[in-house]
């Protein structure tokens, strides 16, 4: 006797055995007599109620009349039934996978849940047996099977009918992984058990069929991953890497088993979960928690179930991303009914999230255990660094990979994708290309990086180099140095060990203190364009808050957005935020002062680079300046840098008269670089409107409109015999509305 070949086989097999069974039930049916029979349905006739008070309880009338079946279509149904257990016997030598009993295995359905769905099946497949089962219900409107005909078909006998009654309870397999739907007709209308309606749910029928995609229900916020990275791929320690292995091949444990992975973002949790779904041989089915979330309550239930029954369709381990998204009072319902739906879901579930559940909820009943997911080390991250190129063929140096290595801190998906984004960057570049440069790197970081932080503070446009910046020599190196110190840094304290000597404080935190326009700004340009890292900006009105605890929070979200961001944050006027703390003397200063020790804790965990821009440092506080790994002092420029300036603020289109004397302004006018910039824009758009070539009395108006928005005295004396060769002293004396 042939074997079942494929499932499709075996469930058209199993639709000819139920298909027989109908139709002895329609025999059966039709050898009943009634005088009425053609108005049957549209009236009870006298001798049909007689008929039914003789019927037996819980016994179909066709089978209480005729009790006796036809021998020639029962013994046709018992020899297919002997027959098709015979085929499913042979089917394991061939391999095939027959769905109909992965579908029994995974939901512990008995036989007579198995006929349920496959009578329910047919008028999937053919409509014709909707006027079979109309006729079998005595009613034209009648075309799904009710619990009623399913019984008197699977279960006749009243003992029988009884026991089964329980296979439709909410409890049992078919209503509680909705395989089936009840429904009343017409609906809202309460109706006994054995006059609901009975529907195949549409991804079941779809699944017998063949189908692979998920459920169209659930797809807006699942995501099935097949591919994944083994875990000796992944950068994690020997003993969390065991450990992971142990929970993968250890012995199948009849309880669900949660697994909550710990640890920042960029730790890549998921790809720990592919990895241990890897050596089980399964799937990872993800679901993000925060758009399942968006979800009304009422149909989170729902959603949760399907999502269950999905997982073991798909021979799937769940990944729930983004657990914190239910740690809200607003969503504590919501938390309650996802812990309750663990209890009754796949065999492993992985939770992405910092809060541990055991603290609130009670997990009795469920296998559990916690993992705590250290940040990618500086080796490790090369290691995939290298690793990604080599699929790529990018020759890139040694030294290189170590920057980008050290400059962003990523998980091991992030650079596949960022390698992945160059790859395209370079082809856009240059359609022929196929090689990757540092440039296409750098760039794909930054795309990759997170961009959060961009709704928390302003992005600067990086526009500067070291030639635009003109400082003394010692506080050049020193900005050199603070550029060093992040390139170097995972050496430092990776490779000689320094790492083990400091709990916390390895970032970088720098305090720029000096006049306005003397280059604080632009030197975070500058150092933020060297090390390829993005700028941004605190805007120190969206930050502090009147409101207590206000200010903590956003400075708590910027922070942490900042460690995965690789970016630099920048708080100009610092002293506004990071000021000395006072005597408590009423309630405002002492939460003043839990405001600064909230930003001296952030601060000394924080392993990004912090720059810190100040006027007046002696407002600081000191436990802040005593955090600092770097303080640059930047001073008023003297005559000879006030000169370079004066030289390098042009650009070299501008056109300029060459007799400018600017020893001459860098002599007379002690002002910083940025008061410089503003003159010589103001007399460009002067001469624009004049000649078209800045002249000496262009920069002689526009160095007096900028003393007089700084609300500063100037002379005719001032400007010496420079007004005569300009102006006449009427018109000089004219033009200057403050002369002393």
């Amino acid at each position: 006797m042939q074997a079942l070949t494929d499932s499709m086989a075996h469930l058209l097999a199993e639709m000819e055995r139920i298909d027989l069974l109908i139709r002895l039930q329609m025999v059966r049916r039709s050898m009943l007599r009634a005088e009425d029979e053609q108005f049957r349905g549209l009236y009870i006739s006298e001798q049909e109620v007689d008929a039914l008070l003789r019927k037996p309880m819980g016994v179909p009338q066709w089978l209480a009349s005729n009790p006796e079946v036809p021998a020639e279509l029962a013994a046709k149904l018992d020899q297919l039934e002997a027959q098709l257990q015979e085929r499913r016997k042979k089917s394991p030598s061939l391999g095939a996978e027959l769905r109909l009993e992965r579908l029994q295995e995974l939901f512990e359905l008995t036989r007579l849940d198995i006929d349920t769905l496959l009578v329910c099946m047919t008028s999937e497949l053919d409509l014709r047996y909707e006027k079979l089962y109309a006729y079998l219900q005595d009613d034209l409107n009648k075309k799904k099977p009710s619990v009623e005909l399913l019984l008197n078909l699977l279960a006749p006998s009243l003992e029988s009918s009884v026991a089964a009654r329980q296979r439709f309870s909410p409890e049992a397999p078919l209503l509680q992984f909705r395989l089936i739907e009840l429904f009343e007709e017409p609906p809202h209308l309460p109706c006994p058990l054995l006059s609901r309606f009975v529907k195949v749910d549409d991804r079941i029928v779809q699944y017998l069929l063949g189908a692979e995609g998920p459920d169209e229900r659930i797809r807006a916020f699942t995501e099935l991953e097949i591919e994944s990275p083994g875990l000796e791929q992944l950068p994690l320690d020997d003993e969390i890497k065991q450990g992971l292995i142990r929970l993968a091949i250890g012995t199948p444990d009849p309880r669900t088993v949660v697994v909550h992975l710990k640890g920042p973002s960029v730790t890549d949790k998921q790809s720990v979960a592919q990895a241990v779904c890897r050596h089980r041989k399964q799937r990872l089915l993800i679901i993000d928690l925060e758009r399942l979330a968006a979800e009304p309550e009422a149909g989170l239930s729902k959603a949760l179930t399907l999502i269950h029954r999905e997982a073991r369709l798909q021979h799937a381990a769940l990944f729930w991303k983004g657990v914190e998204a239910l740690h809200t009072e607003q969503r504590r319902g919501m938390l309650i009914i996802f812990i309750q739906s663990l209890k009754h879901g796949c065999s492993m579930e992985f939770l992405d999230g910092e809060i541990a559940l055991e603290a609130t909820h009670s997990l009795r009943g469920m296998t559990y255990f916690t993992v705590t997911l250290p940040r990618p080390s500086f080796l490790h991250r090369t290691q995939t660094w290298l690793t990604a190129l080599e699929e790529y063929q990018a020759a890139i140096e040694p030294t290189d990979i170590a920057e980008l290595a050290v400059k962003f801190k990523f998980s091991r998906s992030q650079i596949h994708n960022a390698t992945s984004t160059a790859k395209n960057l370079a082809r856009w570049h240059d359609p022929g290309s196929q090689h990757i440069t540092m440039r296409e790197l750098y760039e794909a970081c930054r795309i990759h990086s997170n961009q959060k932080l961009s709704s928390l503070a302003h992005k600067i446009a990086l526009k500067y180099r070291w030639n635009d910046i003109i400082l003394p020599l010692d506080r050049t190196e020193q900005l050199r140095e603070i550029c060093n110190h992040v390139k170097y840094r995972d050496r430092i304290y990776t490779e000689w060990g320094f790492d083990i000597k400091l709990a916390m404080g390895k970032g970088l935190c720098v305090l720029f203190a000096g006049p306005s326009g003397t280059g604080k700004t632009m030197s975070a340009d500058i150092i933020a364009g060297e090390l390829g890292l993005d700028l941004y900006k605190i805007d120190l009105s969206n930050v502090v808050s009147k409101y207590i605890g206000e200010t903590e929070k956003n400075l708590s979200r910027i922070f942490d957005e900042a460690e995965t961001s690789n970016a630099i944050l920048f708080f100009d006027e610092a002293d506004a935020l990071f000021g000395k703390r006072s005597e408590v003397k009423d309630s405002h200063d002492r939460y003043a002062n839990i405001e600064t020790g909230y930003l001296l804790q952030r601060m000394e965990e924080h392993e990004g680079i912090v720059i810190l821009a100040s006027n007046f440092r002696k407002n600081m506080d000191e436990a802040f300046v005593r955090r600092l790994h770097f303080t640059v002092e930047f001073p008023f420029p003297n005559e000879e840098d006030r000169l370079r300036i004066w030289e390098n603020v042009w650009p070299e289109a501008m056109p300029r008269d060459p007799n400018l004397d600017l020893e001459f302004l860098a002599r007379r006018f002690q002002v910083t670089g940025g008061n410089i910039r503003n003159i010589a824009l103001s007399a460009a758009f002067l001469a624009a409107d004049d000649t078209g070539v800045v002249g000496m009395r262009h920069l002689v108006r526009a160095t007096q409109r900028e003393y007089q928005k700084m609300g500063k005295l100037v002379s005719e004396s001032d400007f010496g015999a420079q007004t005569k060769d300009v102006v006449t002293i009427a018109q000089a004396k004219a033009g200057f509305s403050n002369i002393e």
